[in-house]
């Protein structure tokens, strides 16, 4: 069951969080939401608030959610979530159900804030900023080729309202 929790309180490595553990992006109502799995994201500490940063392709289903909402949820899952987390980061929202496909269930846990049973930590987030990514700023010839068809994440920083965790 989740509990809030000050964010001060945790305990995180944010380079295995965000790197390698893998986490679900979301956004919209509780009526109408989707979710995207991510793995590019930022843990920190700007504008005096804590934040989290998100990267989200134009060309993702849960960008159009991201744009209308207000702001949105980044939940972490067990390891054991993993290849259900995979399932919906190479499935669009577009064709179907696809949390349904893999046995997951929305739970709300704030007004306009949608995470999932069996999350583990849930940050509820404020859209602070939005920011697009422009590859003519890139200062080191590696990441360009991580834009084979030049989509372009947009950046979106979000002061972290509340903290949900599985006591």
């Amino acid at each position: 069951m989740l509990e809030s929790v000050p964010f001060a309180s945790l305990q995180v490595n944010p380079f295995t969080m965000m790197g390698k553990d893998l986490m679900l992006v979301t956004a919209g109502t509780a009526g109408r939401w989707n979710t995207m799995t991510a793995a590019w994201g930022t843990l920190g500490y700007l504008w005096e608030k804590p934040v989290v940063i998100a990267f989200v392709r134009p060309s993702r289903y849960t960008h159009a959610f991201l744009e209308a909402a207000d702001g949105f949820t980044c939940s972490f899952f067990p390891k054991s979530y993993h290849d259900k987390l995979i399932y919906l980061g190479t499935h669009s929202g577009r064709d179907g159900n696809k949390t349904e496909a893999v046995g997951m269930v929305a739970d709300v846990v704030e007004p306009d804030r949608i995470t999932f049973q069996g999350a583990s930590l849930v940050f509820c987030c404020g859209k602070a900023s939005k920011l697009k990514m422009d590859p003519r700023l890139f200062l080191d010839d590696s990441i360009e080729p991580m834009y084979q068809g030049k989509d372009y994440h947009d950046v979106y920083v979000g002061f972290v309202t509340s903290v949900y965790r599985d006591q």
